[in-house]
């Protein structure tokens, strides 16, 4: 059983294309969704984190490896030398 968070929700109205409608009434009716409102949110809210990730990686493309990559060996060195011998 899925379990959908409780938050504090707004009311909209929204046009949507008959076929895709249709669809959604069909996921509604094979009880893969309880109802129109918790499949759209959920496709919204998927749709969003695909979009930030997307975000993430065209932003991660910009930084320079190679500065990126003598950064990282600069402090994992310096942490080395911290770390407590066992």
């Amino acid at each position: 059983m899925i379990y959908y968070h409780t938050m504090a929700k707004d009311k909209i109205a929204i046009t949507i294309e008959k076929d895709l409608l249709k669809k959604l009434d069909e996921l509604v009716e094979g009880e893969v969704y309880p109802n129109r409102s918790v499949a759209i949110q959920e496709a919204v809210s998927e749709k969003i984190v695909r979009m930030e990730k997307t975000r993430l990686a065209r932003e991660c493309a910009k930084l320079d490896k190679l500065y990126e990559q003598e950064l990282a060996e600069e402090i994992l060195a310096a942490e080395h030398v911290e770390w407590d011998e066992y």
